[in-house]
């Protein structure tokens, strides 16, 4: 099978409340979900037809029966997942607190996760090399043994450039929980952009990528590091995605937030759909910020990652143009133009 979209790094079981506005202190009971953000990703994409596949681990456990249960549930290819003797898999606990505050307590993980023993002689690099997409986050630079097996793959993937089929995306999510200090997590990353074709983050996480600055200051900075697009995130002023001869700004799609954690995850995948469909940068962005802001309307991640159908229907709801070739785009046309037509 070759993959659209093959992603590497973290898996967990998603324990979230059933109860909102309150501290976990005060929940009389939870739902569980699959999560952790490259699976989560991979779950994103195949929500939007793509073949996508997930490289980690998870325990010998009733839990890991569980997630490999979720993946194939969600249509994500589950061959390299496989559990890793005496560890537990991990479970991440939720307060959910909107519109702000979303507190994450990771159980499981410390002082390591099985999905930080992927091994580098276990990749099967060609499957890597193949990959339409290959995802990693910084996360799974923190600690070896995953931290070479991350730089093996980086290795393997083929050179290319902007509109040559292929792409390696680097979620610059950090976490500092993960880390011994922002030096240490900066140094690992300097070694993974020059592999890089896309970088993603947020303010604070380009700055541990490449040092404090303006949106424009960081985005560059990561284009001199070999990246060829640079997605910054603005918050509450939209993204912005920088090429060597492009800057695009696409403003937040304005929703009333639930839980904010999945949003970005349902952003990547939906980044990764519109790439590997040939869309323009802007329409990539518009496309991809609708996925987010759907999941930040919802209680759960995986469960929670919108189809194309529900994208262009929310880009159409709010004056967005949809995507040529997006799933559901003719009927949001013209849902569209009769929601114009009404307002006149």
């Amino acid at each position: 099978m070759t993959h659209e979209l093959l992603t590497i790094g973290r898996i967990s079981v998603d324990i979230y409340p059933n109860d909102i506005g309150v501290g976990l202190e005060d929940v009389q009971s939870f739902g569980k979900y699959l999560g952790g953000s490259p699976s989560n990703v991979a779950v994103a994409a195949a929500r939007h037809g793509r073949r996508s596949g997930v490289i980690t681990r998870t325990g010998d456990d009733p839990f890991g029966i569980y997630l490999h249960r979720e993946l194939r549930k969600f249509k994500v290819d589950d061959a390299f997942v496989t559990p890793v003797p005496g560890l537990q898999t991990p479970a991440t606990f939720c307060a959910i607190q909107p519109p702000h505050d979303f507190p994450l307590y990771f159980y499981g993980r410390f002082p390591t996760a099985p999905d930080l023993q992927i091994k580098a002689e276990e990749l099967d690099l060609e499957a890597i090399k193949g990959a339409g997409i290959f995802w990693s986050t910084v996360t799974g630079l923190c600690q070896e043994p995953s931290r070479s097996a991350h730089l093996a793959a980086h290795e393997a993937r083929p050179r290319t450039g902007l509109g040559e089929g292929q792409y390696t995306i680097l979620d610059l999510d950090y976490r500092p929980m993960f880390w011994a200090s922002e030096d240490e997590a900066r140094a690992e990353v300097a070694k993974i952009l020059p592999h890089v074709t896309v970088a993603i983050g947020n303010d604070k996480e380009c700055a541990v990528a490449v040092g404090e600055g303006t949106p424009d200051e960081q985005a560059d900075r990561l284009l001199a590091a070999g990246v060829e697009i640079a997605v910054v995130k603005l918050g509450p002023e939209g993204v912005m995605a920088k090429t060597r001869t492009e800057r695009v700004v696409s403003a937040p799609v304005p929703v009333e937030t639930v839980n904010g954690l999945g949003a970005g995850d349902s952003f990547g995948g939906a980044f990764c759909h519109g790439l590997l469909s040939g869309w323009p940068l802007a329409q990539i962005l518009d496309y991809a910020n609708a996925a987010g802001a759907i999941v930040a309307s919802r209680v759960s991640c995986a469960d929670a990652m919108p189809t194309p159908e529900e994208v262009t229907s929310l880009l159409a709801e709010r004056g967005r143009l949809t995507p040529a070739g997006a799933a559901g785009t003719e009927a949001a046309a013209s849902h569209a133009a009769v929601s114009e037509g009404a307002t006149r």
